[in-house]
């Protein structure tokens, strides 16, 4: 079971990394094209086109020309640590023991706009560049032309190495957007948390990020390897609900909090 998720735009590269194990991002070669890419922006070119303050252009400017494809643990950190948001903190990797931290290594891919494609203990250098970022390159338009099948291809690799069954999608639509669904050589599994409100149930941006990182936590903690086991996902209070689920989209729903 290979499983997807975004990365997030807080980061932490203030605090250590909970290992000392790593690796190294498979697609760097292309993360240098796009860094190239971006140091010819100017501050106001990256306020605009992120959509930004002064400030957060400015130190994504710096972080471009800072930039360099030579890793190591004193210039980069692990991606599953250097990520902060709702995903993450559902997900506490904290508290995975090293175990748990190399079942995710083989079982947990952290879509990118720079990095493509990364796996949990991957190194990686600050930036920020969403995935629907329309930044103009030799290959188009916009991020999503940019990585074209390359992401796929990647993630079918994994398949083929770990014959994978499925791909579980815990990834925003942003991002999942880099991925061509037609091509994969797994099932697509794409799980839906909703939230009870007002007598409801509706998908709340906060919970279900939130969630996505719980159900990746909890795969790996209880070694879940089939639909049926995903489909046993507690955490928190949420319940599989037969009736709302599809084949291939399972919902899960909770009560009022």
């Amino acid at each position: 079971m290979l499983i997807l998720v975004s990365p997030a735009k807080t980061l932490d590269f203030d605090n250590p990394a909970g290992t000392n194990s790593y690796s190294m991002p498979t697609l760097l070669d292309q993360s240098e094209q796009l860094i190239d890419v971006c140091r010819q922006l100017t501050p106001t070119d990256i306020a605009s086109l992120m959509k930004v303050s002064d400030k957060i252009a400015g130190l994504n400017v710096a972080r471009f020309s800072s930039w360099h494809k030579e890793f190591t643990p004193d210039n980069a950190k692990q991606a599953v640590f250097a990520f902060r948001g709702d995903v993450y903190t559902g997900l506490d990797a904290d508290t995975l023991s090293e175990a748990s931290l190399q079942k995710a290594q083989q079982q947990l891919r952290i879509l990118s706009g720079l990095y493509g494609l990364l796996k949990p203990l991957d190194l990686m250098q600050a930036y920020r560049l969403e995935m629907g970022t329309r930044l103009v390159n030799d290959r188009g338009t916009n991020l999503y032309q940019f990585w074209g099948d390359i992401i796929t291809e990647e993630l079918n690799k994994t398949i083929d190495e770990q014959a994978e069954d499925f791909v579980v999608n815990l990834a925003s639509n942003e991002y999942f957007k880099a991925v061509k669904p037609k091509k994969l050589k797994a099932n697509l599994i794409t799980p839906v948390f909703k939230d009870c409100k007002n007598g409801q149930y509706k998908v709340i941006s906060f919970f279900a990020k939130k969630a996505r990182g719980m159900m990746v936590r909890y795969i790996l903690d209880n070694n879940v390897t089939s639909l049926e086991g995903l489909t046993q996902f507690d955490t928190a209070g949420y319940y599989y609900s037969e009736k709302d689920s599809t084949a291939n989209e399972p919902v899960f729903l909770r009560e009022e909090q």
